[in-house]
């Protein structure tokens, strides 16, 4: 890894071996998503909170100041839609350039393992690494499961993120499941967890957190139990209070029950 990769990842997991990244590219194939019809409004208060912002081109153009520090890590595939046959039809539709004219400290792209176009998917994957050593970007793949929820099992996200990480990609994003450490334990890179469809309490979106951390999870990259809420500002606190300062479950509801108040 040369030291523009290192460094633009530095930027995103922090010096504890940490990140707290805020997802907000649903739009690229939900539309617009409850709670982020409008980008600006929902992450403005979020931003100095976040260690990084996962979102599409058009939504650091139209919806991120320019003059914000925060580490952009930029979604580059796409071409598809939630009311799509196959969500795996995927393909590169950012460029590399295009992600370091926007100054982007990563890129993301999703791979498809076990899917109808799983090749396609990971050879987009490869593709991309191989056009990003250029230019010193690092590769966040996602490990994306489409409709097919029922896959994040240990053994199933085990082999996606392994096959992500073989690939070349510098993080992987996955899901957290019943025996996460054996996935952890078999990827050399380091995971940070998705939070998936908004959870029912605030308790289960930290026990999710906690469990991830204390499992070997680097992070999480989460969007909907974070803006979804309706106390965004006070979630991500409690779950920076798990992520980097290593909180208890009940002491990251203390900290939600207080930035609420």
């Amino acid at each position: 890894m040369g030291w523009g990769t290192k460094n633009r990842l530095a930027r995103i997991i922090k010096s504890d071996g940490r990140t707290v990244m805020l997802a907000a590219d649903h739009g690229y194939f939900l539309g617009p998503t409850s709670k982020l019809e409008n980008p600006r409004k929902t992450l403005e208060p979020l931003i100095p909170y976040a260690d990084a912002i996962m979102v599409t081109r058009g939504v650091v153009r139209t919806s991120i100041d320019p003059l914000s520090a925060a580490p952009i890590v930029l979604r580059v595939s796409g071409a598809n839609s939630i009311i799509s046959e196959d969500l795996s039809n995927e393909t590169i539709i950012t460029s590399v350039k295009e992600a370091v004219r926007i100054n982007a400290s990563a890129v993301a792209l999703s791979i498809y393992v076990g899917a109808k176009h799983e090749h396609q998917t990971l050879a987009n994957l490869a593709k991309l690494v191989d056009e990003c050593e250029e230019y010193g970007v690092p590769v966040l793949a996602v490990t994306a499961v489409g409709k097919e929820l029922g896959k994040q099992d240990a053994r199933y996200l085990a082999l996606a993120c392994r096959i992500a990480a073989e690939l070349g990609a510098s993080f992987v994003k996955t899901y957290y499941c019943d025996g996460f450490e054996k996935v952890a334990e078999g990827c050399p890179v380091p995971l940070v967890i998705a939070g998936g469809k908004k959870l029912e309490t605030e308790r289960d979106v930290l026990q999710l957190t906690c469990d991830a951390i204390t499992n070997g999870a680097a992070g999480v990259d989460m969007g909907r139990n974070i803006w979804q809420n309706d106390n965004p500002v006070a979630m991500i606190k409690a779950i920076r209070a798990v992520v980097h300062e290593n909180a208890s479950v009940n002491e990251a509801l203390n900290v939600f029950e207080k930035e609420k108040s």
